[in-house]
């Protein structure tokens, strides 16, 4: 047995791999490009390591791709052989790695969850955790485990800088802005590289309407962003958010093609932040030319994948909005094959989210934006369901706004608006819509106050 970083045991007598796993967990957390790298030097070091061979699994899972479920069920049972000599820890890593590559991601979260109960120091399985608890969208789930685990952390125990980030993102999501700002910053004054804690205090910013503090909190970091994952590209997203806001249309449109496009691969494309943009800017009356394309060419090839909900929503966005309805249909027509026997998280929101909004994404493509309004309203309270965050979830309120009011239901269009300017008051989109709604409402003085209000505000976007 040998020790990491933290203290916690490893089933190996290898010094080299722990060392080893220790700086993949720590690249992991810091979102850099060496994390696979030195896994592979673990298991050079000692290939029986079990937690190695678990965390490789784990990084297959990330990849989302169906194809890799046969090398993941591989690698659980060859782990599952040795079961009895392994630790407790480890014997739990196997069980979420199993779960997750069956699509039961509340079991492997309840794996993790487990872990954290007698190893609240197991930076991996709170990592883990965190991550799948912000993609099926339980916020306070997110922040009761942080919490359950924070009072055994302090300044000396090595990564504490990034459980600051991750509670700072819980306590967002959960609308507590200011802890939550507070917390993010500090990790980010830890470890100024830490794109999750950057990422957490943008979020903030986002949804406080702070859009020149946001531009100038990212502007002061992107030069460390260059050895980072392509998870940077989802940091360059909020920045072509503050943006949007800010009126700079251009601008939104360059970060776009050099910096969310920058990822893209032949075997990996940005499909969620770069859809969600373009349809953004669409929204907004801007000419997007024939970038859906790209996406959509991608997006085909995923259609029987299933991996996340989320993942889902925004290949079918893509597909629709770049006029490939027939794929679209393909592709909701796999979904509801996929969710009809099973009863997983995944499938219930595949079920009951997921595929009406997808239905809905093609009326619109079609211009039938007032079947498509009345598709989407029942669901808007649910969301959540599709996991993501607040703020990546937003923009299906944005598109049921929109079809509402170009489909001339015009009540109903009242009703999302007038909750809108309260929750977004400084955005003017928002002001001047609901004003133009009033006013075909034959409501002429509240029209006229809300057009008052919106010049007063500062904001351009929605």
């Amino acid at each position: 047995m040998k020790t990491d970083v933290r203290g916690l045991q490893l089933s190996t007598d290898s010094d080299a791999a722990v060392r080893h796993i220790d700086t993949a967990i720590s690249d992991f957390m810091d979102y850099g490009v060496g994390a696979s790298a030195s896994l592979k030097a673990a298991l050079e070091a000692d290939p029986e390591c079990a937690l190695a061979q678990c965390f490789r699994g784990y990084f297959m899972m990330m990849l989302e791709m169906r194809s890799v479920l046969p090398k993941v069920q591989q690698t659980v049972a060859e782990l599952d052989a040795r079961h009895a000599k392994l630790t407790r820890r480890e014997q739990l890593h196997i069980k979420a790695l199993k779960a997750w590559g069956l699509g039961d991601i509340m079991g492997a979260c309840g794996a993790w969850e487990e872990i954290l109960v007698d190893h609240p120091h197991d930076l991996l399985a709170m990592k883990l955790h965190h991550t799948l608890t912000f993609y099926t969208g339980r916020s306070h789930v997110m922040r009761s485990v942080l919490q359950s685990v924070l009072g055994e952390w302090n300044d000396d125990t090595p990564g504490y800088g990034y459980v600051q980030g991750m509670y700072a993102y819980a306590l967002e999501e959960c609308g507590v802005y200011g802890e939550a700002e507070h917390w993010g910053r500090q990790a980010v004054e830890r470890n100024p590289g830490d794109l999750w804690a950057i990422h957490s205090v943008a979020h903030v910013l986002e949804m406080q309407a702070r859009s020149k503090e946001g531009s100038e909190l990212l502007s002061q970091t992107i030069g460390q962003w260059k050895a980072k994952n392509p998870f940077k590209a989802h940091v360059w997203w909020h920045n072509a958010l503050f943006q949007l806001a800010q009126g700079d249309l251009d601008r939104v449109l360059s970060i776009y093609d050099n910096e969310l496009s920058s990822v893209n691969t032949d075997n990996y494309v940005d499909v969620s932040n770069q859809a969600s943009l373009l349809k953004r800017l669409a929204l907004g009356g801007a000419d997007v030319g024939e970038r859906w394309h790209k996406l959509a060419e991608h997006s085909k090839k995923r259609i029987h994948d299933h991996m996340l909900p989320f993942r889902d929503v925004h290949f079918c966005l893509a597909l629709a909005s770049s006029g490939d309805l027939e794929t679209a249909r393909e592709h909701i027509s796999s979904m509801v094959t996929f969710a009809a026997d099973r009863k997983d998280w995944q499938a219930e929101g595949t079920r009951r989210i997921v595929i009406p909004l997808c239905e809905a994404l093609l009326l619109i493509a079609a211009e039938e934006h007032g079947k498509a309004c009345d598709l989407i309203w029942p669901l808007r309270h649910d969301f959540s369901l599709i996991g993501g965050s607040n703020a990546q979830r937003d923009l299906f309120a944005q598109i049921l706004c929109d079809a509402a009011v170009r489909g001339k239901r015009f009540t109903v269009a009242r009703s999302l608006l007038g909750e809108r300017v309260r929750n977004r008051t400084e955005h003017k989109a928002n002001w001047t819509t609901y004003a133009d709604v009033l006013s075909a409402l034959g409501e002429t003085k509240l029209a006229a106050d809300a057009a008052k209000q919106g010049e007063l505000v500062t904001q351009a976007g929605a």
